[in-house]
């Protein structure tokens, strides 16, 4: 509780700052334009990467839990970011995408406002620092997932009262995400989940995106089911082969187009609008190699090469990206299962 406190203490001096901070560079927002920016253009070009989920849920057989897990909970036996990145390195990939929290609100970090995080586990490895170490070191782009619902410090999404503690809260643990890596390497991209459990407008989305884009401009940003209808911009969901020409963005601004586990609709549209104005967006698919996000006993069913190379070939085409989920295990590693196939993937890809 202390930790907590002397954090939300913090978040709000951190938000004084902010405020400034957001005063001079209300430029820091995407151009309206009907073709990709040089930074998109270098998100088409990685096209491929790890999706790293891990955390407190990967001790409990559970995609989502909901907070009350205990952190000491989490312990696993060592932690090898070594062995994931050089994986993805060894399959071809271009960059990673870690969970640094979830939506339970566990941390893989030593938060300054949270006692739920890696700290107050039998394992306090800073995870995202290990990662982003070997990210530099095998030259993999770092991609960092943060979940804007938290259901430890936000659980009640139905008090609006809450929300300027909260998005505080979030803009704190963006700094330090950020403090974190950039004595490493630099981060290509931010990928936002949880949004659909509040209307969109009572997201900081843009405190969010300038907070990173002011010291790292060349991340691209996308939040979790990124599109809405025309005359109801949050609406939910609205799927890929749903979405058409014009379409308003639910979350605004942001860079590219998500919806988990969903595959773009063959040629797909790019040109979104916000406030009268088009912008465009690629689309980034998120798909599990066998069933589940994260470590699971029972996750004992993989995806064969032919569907993964169907898989990659959609996902991949009319500039679009595809992201392949490779959870560790409970000894830090990535399944022997998940190696293999992504060797014989990069085979059959030639890539």
């Amino acid at each position: 509780m202390r930790k907590y406190l002397i954090g939300l203490l913090l978040a709000s001096a951190f938000s004084f700052g902010c405020q400034h901070s957001q005063e001079e560079n209300k430029g820091i927002m995407p151009e309206p334009s009907t073709s990709p920016s040089k930074t998109q253009l270098a998100q088409m070009e990685r096209k491929y990467g790890m999706f790293i989920h891990f955390g407190v849920n990967t001790f409990h057989d559970m995609e989502w839990t909901d907070g009350s897990k205990e952190a000491s909970s989490y312990n696993p036996s060592n932690i090898d970011a070594e062995q994931w990145i050089r994986t993805a390195k060894e399959a071809g990939m271009k960059y990673v995408i870690l969970i640094t929290k979830h939506h339970e609100g566990f941390c893989l970090w030593d938060s300054e406002l949270t006692t739920y995080d890696v700290a107050s586990s039998p394992n306090s490895t800073n995870v995202v620092e290990e990662v982003a170490k070997a990210c530099k070191k095998y030259d993999i782009g770092l991609g960092l997932y943060y979940s804007l619902w938290d259901r430890k410090v936000n659980s009640n999404v139905e008090a609006p009262d809450q929300d300027s503690t909260y998005n505080e809260y979030m803009l704190h643990q963006i700094q330090e995400l950020i403090d974190i890596t950039e004595k490493h390497t630099s981060i290509v991209e931010f990928w936002f989940d949880g949004g659909w459990v509040k209307e969109n407008s009572r997201w900081p989305i843009k405190a969010l995106y300038q907070a990173i884009k002011q010291r790292e401009p060349d991340c691209q940003i996308g939040v979790n089911w990124s599109i809405g209808l025309p005359n109801d911009p949050d609406h939910h969901p609205v799927k890929p082969e749903e979405q058409k020409e014009g379409f308003p963005i639910r979350y605004f601004p942001s860079d590219f187009r998500l919806g988990d586990p969903y595959l773009p609709a063959e040629d797909d549209p790019k040109i979104f609008t916000y406030d009268g104005q088009s912008y465009y967006m690629p689309w980034e698919s998120t798909v599990c190699m066998s069933q589940r996000w994260f470590y699971n006993t029972q996750d004992t069913v993989w995806k064969s090469l032919d569907e993964l190379e169907k898989l990659y070939r959609k996902a991949t085409a009319n500039d679009n990206i595809l992201i392949l989920n490779c959870p560790p295990n409970r000894e830090g590693r990535l399944r022997e299962k998940d190696v293999e196939i992504l060797k014989s993937l990069k085979e059959r890809l030639s890539i």
